[in-house]
């Protein structure tokens, strides 16, 4: 059985590895900042992970999953975003709250468990942050998704994704009304301020851009008279 720390890097290696363009390797720093280690211990670690066949190691250029590292970090990711949801729908659990108790549990629940889970909650496409659960083949399909900085002035948008899980974030979030699903329109755009002002229900929020382009969002078609 992969240990808690094997299953903690091939996940961070195939995160970071969806938001750059394909087949880039993930540098060591890069995966160190995300772990919280420091870049030697990554490196030693991707050795390791080299050595199980799990990554290959280019000093200098930085990791790729192999496709069995790829398909245990689907595991991995499969097993949180599921513990996610179901402490969100079953518990009642914020979306602030979910993802450090799923941190824990993602290494001590089983695939049948895990595969319970999936059925007890209808199969379900995203996790409570719309991030997309990978099936238990290990396929997985990223939501169409626009960052709410982009969208033209006047647009009517719905919530999809948030791609900060941070709880200090994701409250920010909560009190500004953009919980996951949540609609509103863009009505100004100040990009010498670096902030875009919103309608959400009838109320005027100002956003930063930096946060406006973690939150990630959909057209809503308006309804014609």
């Amino acid at each position: 059985m992969p240990s808690l720390t094997v299953e903690n890097y091939v996940k961070a290696i195939a995160q970071i590895a969806a938001r750059g363009p394909d087949g880039q390797a993930v540098a060591t720093g890069v995966l160190a900042q995300a772990l919280g280690v420091s870049p030697g211990t990554v490196t030693g670690m991707l050795k390791t992970l080299s050595e199980a066949e799990l990554a290959t190691y280019t000093p200098y250029e930085g990791a790729r999953l192999t496709p069995v590292g790829h398909r245990l970090a689907m595991k991995v990711i499969r097993r949180h975003r599921l513990v996610e949801l179901f402490l969100a729908r079953t518990l009642r659990m914020a979306w602030d709250e979910v993802h450090e108790e799923a941190e824990h549990l993602e290494h001590a629940v089983s695939d049948r468990l895990v595969d319970r889970i999936d059925a007890f909650l209808g199969r379900p496409a995203v996790d409570p942050h719309g991030d997309p659960i990978p099936r238990s083949d290990g396929t997985l399909t990223e939501p169409v998704g626009t960052p709410l900085a982009a969208i033209p002035r006047s647009s009517r948008f719905q919530v999809v994704r948030v791609v900060d899980q941070d709880p200090v974030f994701l409250r920010f979030l909560t009190e500004c009304g953009l919980d996951l699903g949540a609609a509103g329109t863009l009505v100004e755009s100040r990009p010498q301020a670096g902030a875009i002002v919103l309608d959400v229900a009838g109320r005027s929020v100002a956003l930063g851009l930096d946060a406006a382009n973690k939150v990630l969002v959909a057209a809503v078609e308006t309804q014609s008279e």
